[in-house]
């Protein structure tokens, strides 16, 4: 894995995405999806347009969520993101610190694909 100094390696699109989250700007964050993309978060999906719009305003946008990246690498058309999650989000049960993995496959210049998982640390 990069570390974030290497944060430029990241697609334009994947980039895009985190500024806009952390900008808390919905309409440049919709902009990086594909018109058929799916988003994955804690186990729901979203494959409608009007439902990741309902997630993001809800749930990223109305939750203040901030995204400091901490690990990135890319394999093939896959980008990987490990960052530190904030916001103004229920927190309760969560860690200090909340580290989530984002997977996002991208073409075409959008973002096809995200799904957001909290990874647990393997055994192996």
């Amino acid at each position: 894995m990069n570390t974030n100094a290497q944060a430029a390696a990241l697609p334009d699109v994947v980039a895009a995405y985190i500024e806009a989250v952390n900008a808390f700007d919905a309409d440049a964050v919709i902009a990086t999806f594909a018109d058929d993309a799916v988003v994955n978060d804690a186990s729901r999906e979203f494959a409608e347009p009007a439902s990741i719009r309902a997630w993001l305003d809800r749930e990223i946008i109305g939750d203040k969520v901030t995204m400091d990246p901490a690990e990135t690498s890319r394999h093939g058309n896959l980008t990987i993101v490990r960052a530190r999650y904030d916001g103004t989000y229920d927190k309760t049960n969560l860690p200090d610190e909340l580290v989530l993995t984002n997977y996002l496959t991208d073409a075409g210049g959008k973002i096809t694909s995200l799904v957001i998982v909290h990874n647990q640390p393997s055994p192996y």
